[in-house]
């Protein structure tokens, strides 16, 4: 990560829609959908990251590289998933992107993470330090953590979705390298354009302010944070701008598919040998996971 047509509050006809396409899936009486109703577990995406950062910092081309690919793949399909790894040559290096999919019709929606870690910890405040790799439990991990568990638990018989874990996200300023390779080489191959995409990076900070991202599309950014604030998640996702980043929304907002980044850039541990599990909460987690998995329900009885 670097530095890195507006809607009104959510419409009551729309609510009611999703009220009731949430009472279907949990097979309950209708009642305002909430955060109690959503099967995300936080808890579980936590143990994600963990794991993640036990095989060690996964930079391109290392063992711990490969195992968190193997890994996804895994997860993915025993929760029901198809799983394609698309390879890629960009700007002097292989990239392995990770689709995971149902539906062999193109996507409707795209959500996605960079599962890659920065091979140099050029932020940390020990000047001897800066040289090692970084553990990227925010940083890389805890997006995709979230996408994992929405694999679980999102249902049957949503918009086509796919869930996209970028490599070559995180290894810009280094000699080269350049940022966001992974989400460049998908965006050319690309062939039907979706109608959103929404990336999560940084998102398990245990003290989490998420804020617009000022590239993203506000259309975007409106609906996901009014989804925020009906689960009950204002204090989590702020509906003020702050940064303007390059991250893996920006190839997709350059060729006109809108693009929105979830991102808490108020990390003191980014690009730190301090990016540890210890420094990301489960509810963290649980509030973004839970906003993104009523969002992309939402898609489903959005005119």
């Amino acid at each position: 990560m670097t530095t890195k047509h507006n809607v009104s509050p959510l419409p009551t006809l729309l609510a009611l829609a999703l009220t009731g396409l949430l009472a279907w899936y949990a097979g309950k009486s209708l009642s305002p959908p909430g955060a109690f109703s959503i099967p995300f577990n936080g808890e579980r995406a936590l143990r994600d990251v963990a794991r993640q950062v036990a095989f060690g910092p996964r930079t391109p081309g290392s063992a711990a590289h490969a195992q968190v690919v193997a890994w996804i793949r895994d997860q993915a399909e025993g929760a029901g998933w198809r799983v394609r790894v698309e390879e890629a040559e960009i700007a002097g290096h292989r990239v392995q992107n990770v689709v995971l999919y149902r539906d062999p019709n193109p996507p409707a929606l795209i959500l996605g993470a960079h599962y890659d870690t920065r091979p140099r910890a050029d932020h940390d405040p020990d000047p001897e330090r800066r040289d090692e790799p970084v553990p990227g439990a925010n940083d890389g991990a805890s997006g995709v953590a979230v996408l994992l568990e929405l694999a679980r638990t999102l249902p049957e018989g949503i918009p086509p979705t796919w869930l996209v874990f970028f490599d070559a996200e995180d290894s810009g300023n280094l000699p080269g390298w350049d940022w966001i390779l992974g989400s460049r080489a998908f965006v050319r191959t690309l062939v039907s354009p979706p109608q959103a995409v929404v990336i999560v990076d940084m998102v398990g900070d245990a003290d989490l302010d998420i804020y617009y991202e000022q590239n993203s599309d506000p259309n975007l950014n409106a609906q996901i944070w009014e989804q925020a604030a009906a689960l009950g998640y204002e204090r989590f996702f702020i509906a003020a701008p702050k940064y303007r980043l390059l991250d893996d929304h920006t190839p997709f907002l350059q060729v006109g598919i809108p693009a929105t980044d979830i991102i808490d850039f108020d990390y003191p541990y980014w690009h730190t040998t301090a990016d540890t599990p210890d420094k990301v909460s489960a509810e963290s987690l649980d509030a973004v996971g839970k906003t993104l998995w009523a969002w992309v329900m939402a898609q489903a009885v959005r005119p």
